[in-house]
């Protein structure tokens, strides 16, 4: 499926995205302060054409690992007609990666209880679609789960796994001391050069993961040998989900992708002095993947015949960095494009081939996550005043207003429900 004919600027250049965190053009508060009122407005019937659609979070919002939250069922009641379809669009938009998305749609379709399409869900890579550029090079893929099968609905028809490598090369893997080999093999010279890195999703041995990746980076991609001075710029560094932290079912969040790439960054710097250079970031807060979402909202409503545009989008999740802040960071966006903006920002040439129809994006924060004002590590500030850690990826510039929710509430029902009487729905 081709959603765009390029991708945009946006997605890769850090200073691009940190010119837009930092607010040319302000971001429009739907709603100030915390939570909200129904009030007594009268609700008008439900309309058939709707003008608005959802971008729905997964995890922390509609499950907590295998287990629905109920108000996520309670919601799709709202959402479904009589007839068991979405009276709006929706999207899923996870920074999840660790499975198929066909595998995803039908999992969502068990738990919540209405058929889930494929192309409803956005998985932390999906966006790598538009990278064709690097889908022919032999590409060196880290993550777990269908790692090869993903990379090649991806696009990418040449990749190596860690595990192939260190089959390659069994002495780069040297910190178990029960996988080390136990003699020397043989030096191979047939293994053809590694052309780039594709970082899926967070490796289950972090520690043969970030070696071997960091031997690829050393050595332009010949692993097996070893240069007198790493090359840099170094081969290209494709990644998605850049969650510091994500919430299971453990009462405290989990270390996410975002650590790996902490990680390795950390040590590549640590090493070379230099820093490690992503030629595309993936997933939530990127605003790649909202326009990559926005597109499937059209699309949907194309399918659906609906004809009105739809102009808002409602991005509910639980996680302030990815959620909140990709939202309004989008919103932001859109409100430069709106002010002929978009082509002095670098993404002149994607607004040109398909103008975006959304006007706002709005960001709604549920507290059946990682966000809680009570628990620890809440974005709340602290009582003396202190900003805050920012958990957002080094690559965003820390923008605190951007991790304003428009709205706080308790869970995606009340999310559903403030939007539908926001847009005179009726519950």
């Amino acid at each position: 499926m081709a959603v765009f004919g390029s991708f945009s600027a946006v997605a890769a250049v850090p200073w691009l995205w940190r010119r837009i965190a930092h607010g040319a053009v302000g971001l429009r508060r739907l709603c100030p302060g915390k939570g909200y009122a129904v009030g007594l407005a009268q609700v008008r019937t439900a309309q058939s054409l709707p003008t608005f659609g959802f971008l729905l979070d997964i995890d922390g919002v509609l499950v907590r690992g295998h287990r629905v939250i109920p108000a996520a069922l309670d919601a799709f009641r709202r959402l479904l007609n009589a007839q068991g379809q979405l009276r709006v669009p929706v999207v899923f938009v996870t920074n999840a990666g660790n499975i198929l998305q066909d595998s995803k749609a039908q999992e969502l379709s068990a738990l919540l209880g209405f058929k889930v399409e494929p192309d409803q869900v956005i998985l932390s890579h999906s966006p790598m679609k538009l990278f064709s550029q690097y889908h022919g090079k032999r590409m060196l893929v880290s993550g777990q789960g269908p790692l090869v099968e993903n990379a090649r609905e991806l696009g990418f028809k040449n990749v190596v796994t860690v595990d192939e490598l260190r089959t390659a090369f069994p002495v780069l893997d040297m910190v178990d001391l029960q996988r080390r080999p136990k003699t020397t093999p043989l030096p191979r010279n047939d293994f053809p050069a590694i052309e780039g890195v594709l970082l899926l999703g967070e490796p289950v041995r972090w520690e043969t993961s970030l070696q071997l990746i960091m031997d690829v980076l050393l050595s332009d991609g010949n692993p097996g040998t070893g240069l007198a001075m790493a090359p840099y710029p170094h081969l290209p560094v494709l990644a998605s989900n850049m969650d510091l932290l994500w919430m299971a079912e453990a009462k405290m969040p989990r270390f996410g992708h975002g650590t790996f790439l902490l990680c390795l960054e950390t040590i590549y710097r640590k090493v070379t002095g230099r820093e490690l250079r992503y030629e595309g970031l993936m997933g939530k807060p990127s605003i790649l993947t909202y326009q990559y979402a926005e597109d499937l909202i059209r699309q949907q409503a194309e399918r659906r015949g609906w004809v009105a545009p739809i102009q808002k989008l409602y991005a509910v999740g639980d996680n302030p960095m990815s959620d909140v802040y990709g939202a309004n960071l989008f919103h932001r966006y859109l409100q430069m494009a709106q002010h002929d903006r978009a082509k002095e920002l670098g993404a002149g040439d994607l607004w040109k081939q398909r103008p975006s129809a959304a006007q706002s994006c709005t960001s709604i924060l549920v507290c059946t996550g990682v966000y809680s004002p009570k628990a620890l590590g809440s974005t709340e500030p602290a009582q003396d005043g202190e900003e805050p850690p920012f958990h957002g990826h080094r690559d965003f510039s820390f923008s605190p207003e951007l991790m304003e929710a428009s709205h706080i509430v308790n869970d995606v029902d009340e999310a559903v429900r403030l939007v539908f009487h926001q847009e005179g729905w009726a519950l």
